[in-house]
Formats: structure tokens, C-alpha cells, sequence
């Protein structure tokens, strides 16, 4: 039982007999979509993880900002998700489809695992049954994991929602997909301490390379660099990264030099299979945190019914 709670008993059937071919048509829009748009994989995992932080996986994260009401969207850690279009997609389809059937909470929750296999990660069966949220506050999106945390700040946060330190290095590796913009990272090449004006942690050479593509001060806002070297394909490279002092994140590398998540990325740095296993099933907790069973099934992802 999730710290969150979740109230619904989620199953991988559930839209057999209301919509066979749910899953289909949001594996066809996902993949149509990121055939157009490299970064689209990336975005639609990441907007799974910040949707399930905040209130638990049900959708809050589309919703539009009102003139009442700043979404979560428009909070400073969601400025930079994109690809809302996709779901946005798949849903119009799903209406024509099915109508007022498959929640926006499902279809997040589709979409990232079929992100995850198209790039070549693990294909795991998604539990569905979500309902949608009607609130969306930019205020809570406080609570997400920031890239300056450190593990014991990490723990505290996935312990909230119920998911442990496997779980915790697990997720961790989705950044084998994805892009970070310089801010999220360089405070670690100038002026880290007092002592260092370079993280430590990380390797000399890299910490060259990131500082040429984010001078300081940085005129280019779209500069920044990938978070492992394969960015486009779903593996265990991140872990191997983490072992050569080249994670991006001060929150990634501290992965790798604290004793109680250290054993763990040397475990899936070293069996691919191990971390895929470990990702799936981490994704199915994740994707259990904080789920309604009442409540409604939204028309338009950006708008409550």
C-alpha cells in the first residue's frame, strides 16, 4: 500500500470489452508522433513521472492554467515538459473510438511504457482503471525530486509516495532517455564551493566538455547536453555514466557515491536485463501512486468536464 494511498483496483483488462483497441491507437499515435519528433519520447516519460508526484497519477498535469488558477504545468520544475500534443492526440482519436471511456490518466501512463519499448527498454503490462483529477496547483509542483538533491532528500521524496531505494535508483535510469538545458546542472562547473569551482564527483575531462557548451554567463537558452551518450535509445548506459563520473545531475552522480543506491547502480551497470526488469516493475508501483477510482474521465486532457 502506497504512503499516498490509492483507492482503485487498477487491472491490466480494463478497457477490453469498453475500448479493445485503446492501446493500439495510443501505440500508433506515440509512435507516429516521435517518428516527427525526436524529443518526444523523452517528454512523454518525464511528464508520467511529474504527473504521479504531484496528486498521483491522475492526469493533473494537463490541465490547463485558468485566470483562477495556475496549473501545474506552468510551475517553474514543468516550464521546460512538452508534448502534450501526443496525449492530446491519442485522446481525440480514443473519443472517436470510445467515447467519455479511457481516462487522460491512462493514456500518460500508456504512452510512457510505449516510449520506453520503442526505444528499445522493457514492454511491461500497464494496470488501467485511473480516473482524472479536477485540481492542478503550479504551488505543489515543489515536490518534485530537483537535480540538486542529494540521496537522502531523494529518499524523503520517493518514500512520500510510497516507492522504495530501488525504486528510487530504478526510475532514475529513465534519464537514459532525454536532454537537460544547462541551468539544471551548472552550478556544478563554476563556483561549486567554497573549496571546488568543479563538482568533485565529476570526471575532469567531462566537466570541460559541459563548461564549453554552457559558458558562463550562457547567451543560448536551448544549450544544454544529453544525459547519457545513447539518448535516443533505452539502456543501462546511464548506470555505466554514473561509474565514470559523468552523470549529469548532481542528483544522478550522488547515485553513485552514497552507500545505500551505489550497490544498486553498480548492479545495473553491469546486467541490463537486471535494470529493465527493475525499471518495469517500478514503473507499475509508480503508476499505482495516489490513483482514483471516482471520479471522472475528462473529454479534453487541458479542461476538468
Amino acid at each position: 500500500m502506497t504512503v499516498l494511498g490509492s483507492q482503485a483496483a487498477l487491472d491490466a483488462h480494463y478497457y477490453d470489452r469498453t475500448c479493445p483497441e485503446a492501446e493500439k491507437i495510443i501505440r500508433y499515435t506515440v509512435l507516429n508522433a516521435s517518428m516527427h519528433d525526436a524529443k518526444a519520447p523523452a517528454r512523454i516519460l518525464r511528464m508520467f513521472f511529474h504527473d504521479c508526484f504531484i496528486r498521483g497519477c491522475d492526469a493533473s498535469v494537463l490541465l490547463d492554467s485558468t485566470p483562477q488558477n495556475q496549473a501545474e504545468k506552468d510551475g517553474p520544475p514543468n516550464i521546460s515538459l512538452r508534448a502534450f500534443y501526443v496525449i492530446d492526440d491519442a485522446k481525440t482519436k480514443l473519443e472517436s473510438a470510445c467515447p467519455k471511456t479511457v481516462s487522460c490518466a491512462d493514456i500518460v501512463a500508456i504512452a510512457a511504457r510505449d516510449v520506453v519499448a520503442m526505444s528499445g527498454g522493457p514492454f511491461w503490462n500497464v494496470l488501467k482503471g485511473r480516473k482524472d483529477g479536477r485540481i492542478s496547483k503550479a504551488s505543489e509542483t515543489i515536490n518534485l525530486p530537483a537535480p540538486t538533491f542529494n540521496v537522502s532528500t531523494l529518499i524523503q521524496s520517493f518514500t512520500k509516495l510510497g516507492l522504495g531505494v530501488k525504486d528510487l535508483v530504478a526510475l532514475s535510469g529513465g534519464h537514459t532517455l532525454g536532454f537537460s538545458h544547462c541551468s539544471s546542472f551548472q552550478a556544478r562547473l563554476h563556483n561549486f564551493s567554497s573549496v571546488h569551482d568543479i563538482d568533485p564527483t565529476m570526471n575532469p575531462e567531462f566537466a570541460e566538455t559541459l563548461k564549453k557548451k554552457c559558458p558562463k554567463p550562457n547567451k543560448n537558452g536551448n544549450a544544454g547536453q544529453f544525459l547519457d551518450s545513447t539518448a535516443s535509445t533505452f539502456d543501462n548506459n546511464y548506470y555505466k555514466q554514473l561509474l565514470a563520473g559523468k552523470g549529469v545531475f548532481g542528483s544522478d552522480q550522488a547515485l553513485y557515491g552514497d552507500y545505500r543506491t551505489k550497490w544498486i547502480v553498480e548492479s545495473f551497470a553491469n546486467d541490463q536485463s537486471l535494470f529493465f526488469k527493475e525499471f518495469a516493475t517500478s514503473m507499475v508501483k509508480l503508476g499505482n501512486v495516489g490513483v482514483m477510482e471516482k471520479g471522472e474521465v475528462r473529454l479534453n486532457c487541458r479542461v476538468v468536464n
